[in-house]
């Protein structure tokens, strides 16, 4: 078969081809060859495939119906890369996530009563085996995307999606400190520098911006190769320290996890769209990489891997923080990000953050190769 049922999901800042599992082919040793098929990787453009050229618009999610008790739907996420034969199933996506909901509302994954006026799904992500619960706007017993919230990096508005993630601590090495340590130093080929490893919803490895050296207020077209190669060098030897795989191999065997993020302090920076933030309207200042390039706005996975990040005491992210509150500022090429932390005690029990979803088209992809 050459013919795949599909849609395509705006999921906050990214843009996913959602899949029933029931209509993926049945093998899933074929899965990374089929989703390269797809998405017409490898190569930079796409062109013969539905990926969008970017890393932000190569992604996939596959759904079912969860045969757990107290979960609506397992999801998996993909992250395919452009110009390589690879597959990254190592971690999750949180912008992707904000899309689940909806999906499986509109697919007929869950049943609403039309009553409601909100829903809350539970969903489990398959790749961290974390939960995280989607509240929505539904009427009459489907899901609204129409609404008035604004996210940065976002054209328009669309109806509010609280993303909650629980327990997201250890979410792909099972430690929230894959190194027990706050902060590593590391030897590069540029000398000794410090960074933090810290796992929450996804693995994040924090630099300071002049260690790489960049103020931190760079958008993503200032990065120049140099630069990235640097970073790269860095997040490979963090790969290793997670025990990922070799330094040498991070860049083919785990480009996505862990993500490489430039930390700074709060101050003035106009974003992508020329728009003045000052130092007071933010927390703490991050410039996040994506698949080896400058993010163009903020992994949410990313946002809560940060908030965790922000409480535990002498990580990078601690140490340049401005404030102690539970809701965290953070500032990034698209606008300012918003999370709030909910604690149980001296633990975090969850990070909840604002999305926007809605389903752009549904049809087939037709693939090459018969699966």
């Amino acid at each position: 078969m050459n013919k795949f049922p599909c849609v395509i999901m705006r999921g906050g800042t990214s843009k996913a081809v959602c899949f029933k599992k029931e209509d993926m082919p049945k093998d899933e040793k074929v899965w990374p060859e089929f989703l390269l098929d797809v998405m017409g990787s490898p190569d930079i453009k796409q062109i013969d495939g539905l990926g969008g050229a970017n890393s932000l618009t190569s992604k996939v999610a596959i759904l079912a119906r969860s045969e757990e008790p107290g979960i609506d739907i397992d999801y998996t996420f993909a992250q395919v890369s452009l110009n390589q034969s690879v597959v990254d199933l190592n971690g999750n996506c949180g912008n992707i996530s904000s899309a689940v909901a909806p999906f499986a509302i509109e697919q007929g994954l869950i049943e609403v009563d039309s009553k409601l006026k909100q829903k809350t799904v539970v969903i489990k992500n398959t790749n961290t085996n974390k939960i995280i619960e989607a509240e929505v706007v539904v009427e009459n017993g489907a899901y609204v995307s129409q609404g008035t919230l604004e996210i940065p990096g976002v054209p328009g508005s669309g109806s509010k999606i609280g993303l909650i993630f629980h327990g997201s601590e250890g979410a792909v090495t099972g430690k929230l400190l894959p190194t027990d340590n706050p902060r590593d130093l590391i030897e590069t080929s540029r000398g000794k520098i410090e960074i933090s490893i810290v796992d929450a919803a996804n693995p994040l490895v924090f630099i300071k911006a002049e260690d790489v050296g960049l103020k931190g207020i760079e958008l993503p077209s200032e990065f120049d190769g140099v630069t990235l190669g640097y970073i790269e060098e860095i997040r490979s030897i963090a790969a290793e320290l997670c025990g990922f795989c070799d330094k040498s191999e991070a860049t083919v065997k785990s480009p996505a996890v862990p993500k490489a993020t430039i930390v700074s302090a709060a101050q003035s920076y106009k974003d992508i769209k020329g728009i003045q933030y000052e130092s007071g309207d933010m927390d703490v200042m991050i410039r996040m990489m994506s698949m080896q390039k400058p993010h163009q706005a903020l992994a949410i996975t990313g946002a809560v891997c940060i908030s965790v990040a922000s409480k535990i005491e002498d990580t990078i992210v601690n140490r340049i923080m401005v404030s102690d509150q539970l809701k965290t500022r953070i500032a990034h090429p698209g606008g300012v990000m918003e999370t709030q932390i909910q604690m149980c005690g001296e633990q975090i029990q969850s990070v909840q953050v604002s999305r926007t979803s809605r389903r752009i088209m549904e049809g087939y992809v037709f693939t090459h190769k018969n699966y």
